[in-house]
């Protein structure tokens, strides 16, 4: 029988980064854009990369997988008090799916090399879509707790808060 409230997925790659240790890593893509990574697909997805390059950004869909759990409230990086965990792109989420939104530098087979890499080396990868600003980009009226604060992002590296054991 199968449980209609259970999802699973098999990932179709990794991503390679410099990022051993949550501690010292981007806190966003946009803050790291020129932080190399390599996007190993599974050979059996190359087909799939079938005209990607003709874009130069795509959105990556991946699992946190050295998050500790969720927590429904958490304290994010450029703030000092606790906020919702939907209201943070934080790692600890019920489900943990990250996303960002990075630059295709090339493709070589079934390797992608990318550039604004925010994500821990061997990140497993769930899924990739082409970056299309007329679909993926909107007029904000308003960002929340965030007001005022995006800027302050360009000097703040993780500080391991969000990691297992301390890492």
């Amino acid at each position: 029988m199968i449980d209609d409230n259970t999802i699973s997925y098999t990932p179709i790659g990794f991503i390679r980064t410099p990022f051993e240790q949550p501690k010292g890593m981007p806190i966003q893509a946009a803050y790291a854009p020129d932080a190399e990574g390599i996007i190993e697909l599974e050979p059996a997805y190359a087909a799939g990369l079938k005209d990607l390059d003709g874009f130069s950004h795509i959105t990556l869909l991946y699992h946190f997988h050295r998050s500790p759990g969720h927590a429904l409230q958490v304290k994010p990086f450029l703030d000092s008090e606790e906020r919702g965990i939907f209201a943070v792109r934080a790692p600890r989420r019920p489900n943990p799916i990250g996303l960002s939104v990075v630059r295709l530098e090339r493709i070589e087979g079934s390797r992608l090399f990318v550039r604004g890499v925010d994500m821990l080396n061997g990140t497993p990868l769930l899924d990739i879509k082409p970056f299309v600003p007329a679909f993926d980009t909107r007029d904000v009226e308003r960002v929340g707790w965030l007001t005022g604060r995006g800027e302050a992002g360009w000097q703040v590296q993780s500080d391991g808060r969000f990691a297992k054991d301390g890492e």
